[in-house]
């Protein structure tokens, strides 16, 4: 018997008392009664791109606070103005941080390669828009390719 999702040859298995054609190639398995069902097994969730993920949304959550303080605190107009000046160069940096946590966010619970590459490429990019603050990214990036390089592909 052929398999119709990819033509090759079925071999016969039996599973639970019951006789079914099996394609080793695309993971389906059918009934002799000609009804089909999917045996794909479900991706698991990846322990690197969770912890990339609670990095991350620790990472934006202290910049928040800290940044948020920075730009309001300051006895006289010109520690505002040197408060000011640093947000807005911290500004794109933490944007493009902001996305590669939500596609880090997307990659892992949606369990999409792309997503967690998406994640992973918006780390690093995050990271060269303020090198001062590698530091702060550089865990999440690899993780984040770790974890979209044991991702399977499905």
């Amino acid at each position: 018997m052929k398999c119709k999702r990819c033509g090759k040859n079925m071999t016969t298995k039996v599973m639970d008392g019951q006789e079914y054609y099996v394609c080793d190639d695309c993971m389906v398995r059918r009934l002799k009664k000609n009804t089909y069902h999917d045996i794909t097994p479900k991706p698991k969730m990846s322990i690197c791109l969770l912890i990339s993920l609670i990095i991350g949304v620790a990472y934006i959550i202290y910049s928040i606070v800290y940044w948020s303080g920075a730009a309001g605190s300051g006895a006289n107009s010109a520690e505002q103005a040197g408060s000011a000046i640093a947000t807005v160069l911290v500004f794109p940096h933490l944007v493009v941080t902001f996305l590669a946590v939500l596609f880090n966010a997307l990659g892992l619970f949606l369990k999409k390669r792309g997503f967690a590459l998406t994640g992973a490429i918006l780390y690093a990019v995050a990271m060269v828009l303020f090198p001062m603050y590698f530091f702060f990214v550089i865990i999440e990036m690899v993780l984040s390719f770790i974890g979209f390089a044991k991702m399977k592909k499905y």
